[in-house]
């Protein structure tokens, strides 16, 4: 996989856009620490890793009113054309 992080933010896109409540995916310790701050910015309800054979996160996404919580998610920087900021840049969240 080129792009762990696009396809994080696709799955999730996706999962939503079905209105499902949980999408699974390929765990990997950059996907944890996304899914990390998105639990804590409340973008999410939760998130779980499951240590089998291969480990899979799982994130329960969030709905307000049976709206999904995260309206809009996009990758900014990627491999094809990247983007550099410093953090006085970057937009605050909320």
């Amino acid at each position: 996989m080129q792009d762990p992080l696009a396809d994080m933010l696709t799955r999730i896109r996706n999962a939503q856009m079905a209105e499902k409540p949980v999408v699974s995916m390929p765990s990997s310790t950059l996907k944890v620490a996304v899914a990390k701050v998105l639990k804590d910015e409340g973008y999410i309800a939760g998130y779980q890793i499951s240590s089998e054979v291969k480990s899979s996160l799982s994130i329960e996404l969030k709905y307000f009113e049976g709206r999904p919580v995260i309206e809009e998610v996009k990758r900014v920087s990627r491999p094809g054309l990247r983007q550099y900021k410093s953090s006085d840049d970057l937009p605050k969240v909320r």
